[in-house]
């Protein structure tokens, strides 16, 4: 009885086994989002005009070096 069952559970973890490399398996053939779109907007106008923008809003929120007082 006890072997039948130990032999039910390996039966179990191979298929479940099988299941992750094939999971791992088509994971690999599927490149990243972000490899899937770079590039996307080379050459945009808009695109460069909204990265000056992001970079210029960045810029704003830094704080100024102080002002040299004068005597």
């Amino acid at each position: 009885m006890a072997s039948a069952r130990l032999e039910q559970r390996g039966a179990a973890l191979e298929t479940e086994v099988a299941q992750i490399k094939r999971k791992l398996e088509e994971q690999e053939t599927i490149r990243p989002w972000w490899e899937q779109i770079a590039g996307t907007f080379e050459n945009a106008p808009l695109y460069e005009r909204a990265m000056r923008r992001g970079q210029h809003y960045r810029q704003s929120l830094r704080s100024k070096p102080p002002t040299p007082r004068t005597k």
